[in-house]
């Protein structure tokens, strides 16, 4: 049987410049493609109702690829496969976005990409974390998720350049170029990386012992580990430290009132912000998304997660107050700007203090429940927001998700999380 790869240095840097290029590659093709769906689903005689049903199955099954991801991360020491067979999928239905003729076959193509993207996530994040000293991680978090967002930059641009003259369904085609480039840096640049096992946690397991070959393991993490049903723990929801979970219900509280951004473009709409904008309202967005991701996963690995984390949700509800308030179109181009800020102070550090919070063997279950539990409170916002909308008006929803944002980054700033006396 194949021994895994030695453990990488925990200096090395190389899988998390691989990991950030792949990310603005997939990126850049997802963009191309995201923005221009609308308009091609109305081309196709399709409207609002089947852009819903296709967006809410699409993330649904991300939201269950997460859960699943995170448990085969922790079963497997072999995760690249998952990781680049993820990207593989994802960016070879893209293209074929460019043949289709009805708004159900984009819906199985949208399918397939978000289940690959959630199949591929949480393993990624797993990666990630093996892969530097746990001093850096947040600052691996925040270079990916800046790339992430560049992606977000140059996606649009590039469908701009090419719908002109190749119209929506050249958009989809060309998708295929920096998708393709994802999948080769993703095959060639990402290695392998293995922690020892803990041999207290792997029952019957000899820790001396070769690891069985990739596929082995893989249908022996589907059989859900007989050794592990035996002794009575569950296998899908491991034993986590009281951090964690207190953590987990702050973010989920916070959710309910982070709906969807279309609110947002929405909202600006209502105030004389023509739609033919809202493109420049995301570059604002992504832009300031970009620059500051980064910096903030590098300031979170020297100061408090949680405060930083909580800063980022009132930040939020800020944003939020000015758009209920809607002072002036000028005030809304600033708070768009500002809203950069939420997203980079909470999305790669919040990854970094949920990985810190729990023991090396059940990071990947951490990272799904938290990926799923977040996705599937956002969607339900969403719903409620629209519910607030159609029988309060448009102010109302945007206080209410301030107001919940402000309750939950108090109750971050009162948390001190142990995550960092956590040992692999």
């Amino acid at each position: 049987m194949d021994t895994p790869p030695p453990p990488l240095p925990k200096s090395t840097p190389r899988n998390i410049y691989a990991f950030g290029l792949t990310s603005f590659l997939n990126d850049t093709a997802s963009e191309m493609s995201y923005w221009v769906l609308p308009a091609f689903l109305a081309s196709l005689g399709a409207g609002p109702a089947q852009l819903g049903i296709i967006e809410g199955v699409a993330e649904s099954v991300a939201s269950f690829a997460k859960l699943f991801s995170g448990y085969l991360a922790d079963k497997v020491s072999h995760r690249k496969p998952i990781v680049v067979g993820g990207y593989f999928v994802a960016n070879a239905v893209k293209p074929l976005l460019a043949l289709v003729s009805s708004w159900w076959q984009i819906l199985g193509i949208r399918f397939c990409d978000r289940f690959a993207k959630g199949v591929r996530g949480t393993a990624r994040d797993v990666m990630v974390a093996e892969s530097v000293d746990k001093s850096k991680i947040g600052s691996a978090y925040g270079l990916i998720q800046a790339m992430d967002s560049a992606g977000a930059i140059a996606g649009p641009l590039l469908a701009l350049a090419v719908i002109g003259r190749f119209g929506m369904r050249g958009v989809f085609a060309s998708a295929a170029v920096p998708g393709t480039l994802c999948v080769i840096v993703a095959w060639l640049g990402i290695r392998e990386v293995h922690r020892a096992r803990n041999p207290h946690t792997e029952a019957g397991t000899n820790p001396e012992s070769p690891r069985p070959q990739a596929a082995g393991e893989l249908r022996a993490a589907l059989r859900g580990g007989d050794a592990r049903r035996s002794t009575g723990k569950s296998e899908w929801l491991p034993r986590l430290p009281r951090g964690f979970y207190y953590v987990l219900a702050v973010v989920t509280l916070f959710s309910l009132g982070n709906s969807s951004d279309m609110f947002l473009v929405l909202r600006a709409g209502n105030i004389g912000i023509p739609g033919s904008r809202a493109p420049l309202l995301g570059l604002v967005f992504n832009i300031m998304y970009t620059l500051l991701s980064w910096p903030a996963g590098k300031f979170s690995d020297r100061f408090s997660r949680t405060a930083i984390a909580a800063a980022g949700y009132l930040v939020f509800a800020i944003v939020y107050f000015v758009f209920a308030l809607a002072p002036s179109q000028l005030a809304i181009w600033f708070a768009m700007a500002f809203y950069g800020l939420f997203y980079a102070l909470t999305n790669p550090v919040l990854k970094a203090l949920v990985v810190e919070s729990v023991a090396g063997d059940v990071r990947g279950r951490a990272l799904g429940i938290y990926a799923f539990l977040t996705s599937v409170t956002t969607l339900l916002s969403s719903v409620i927001t629209g519910a607030l909308w159609k029988v309060y008006g448009p102010a109302v929803p945007f206080y209410f998700s301030a107001g919940i944002a402000t309750v939950a980054g108090l109750a971050l700033f009162a948390h001190r999380s142990p995550g960092r006396l956590v040992k692999d």
